[in-house]
């Protein structure tokens, strides 16, 4: 059974993880993007392929069927935010690459993320003791 304590943590880290989401959204917003183009941007970004992901992968990071992915990717694209380039190897495969402005603007966004993650981490940790290891359920922890 989890204590009063245990929930009260549980609640603050669901709470500020939302506020975090909604925070996010703003932060877009301001950069004149919609959440789901600020999405897609860090994906493409943060993806480890040099040569950027394809739309697939892109869909699979952001929980999208593909069709989805396909018009997110065709109105970022218009907007001038990203470029598609054949593969060299394989001109089949089409990848994701962000354009300068693209990039200008994840950039600007990302320092705004990493400090407000920052400042809520103290939240995070404070859960995870009570949390245990990812994966396990807290009535599966070892005794310390």
């Amino acid at each position: 059974m989890l204590s009063d304590e245990a929930y009260a943590q549980l609640l603050a880290l669901r709470t500020g993880l939302r506020v975090f989401l909604r925070w996010s959204e703003r932060q877009a917003r301001a950069a004149g993007l919609t959440p789901a183009q600020h999405q897609l941007l860090l994906a493409i970004r943060g993806h480890a392929d040099p040569r950027g992901p394809t739309v697939g992968e892109v869909a699979d990071h952001l929980l999208l069927r593909h069709h989805s992915a396909v018009e997110l990717v065709d109105r970022a694209d218009a907007a001038g935010l990203l470029k598609r380039v054949r593969d060299q190897e394989d001109h089949r495969v089409v990848r994701l690459r962000l354009t300068e402005d693209g990039m200008r603007r994840l950039e600007a966004l990302s320092a705004l993320h990493i400090q407000e993650i920052e400042r809520l981490a103290s939240t995070i940790r404070a859960s995870e003791g009570l949390l245990g290891a990812p994966g396990t359920a807290p009535d599966q922890r070892r005794p310390a």
